[in-house]
């Protein structure tokens, strides 16, 4: 676990630096400062070559330190979640740790909820209502 806390802890770094304001104007001050070269290097291909092969590896890099902000973000707030619905009386503990079930299963959990819906608007909605009857 030594390489796991390594990696979560660099990469929560990362993602506090590279998503500053002081990152972005970094990356802006690069870009003006590469493109103002051109005319230095003549708008060669090995001076287009530098930037596109420096921007393919930043936003693979950063594909995957996106991509593990996420899952830790979601596995917070899922537990987070979990901990609500324990807490909560009267709410359904089944629905703890509901994000592993299959999409067939979550899916029937969502037709059974939406179902609910229209009935409880059509039971409180007046206008859905049929009208009630005049006495004559």
């Amino acid at each position: 676990m030594v390489t796991s806390n390594w990696f979560a802890n660099i990469a929560q770094k990362a993602a506090k630096g590279t998503g500053s304001s002081g990152a972005f104007m970094a990356v802006c001050a690069l870009t003006i400062l590469w493109l103002t070269s051109g005319p230095v290097f003549h708008w060669s291909d090995t001076w287009q070559l530098i930037i596109n092969t420096v921007s393919n590896i930043v936003a693979m890099l950063m594909l995957f330190l996106i991509q593990n902000t996420q899952n830790r973000e979601s596995t917070a707030l899922q537990l987070k979640l979990d901990e609500l619905l324990r807490a909560v009386r009267g709410a359904q503990n089944a629905f703890i740790k509901l994000e592993e079930l299959t999409d067939d299963d979550l899916l029937g959990i969502k037709e059974r909820y939406t179902r609910l819906a229209e009935d409880a608007r059509t039971k409180s909605d007046p206008i859905a209502q049929d009208p009630p009857e005049l006495p004559e």
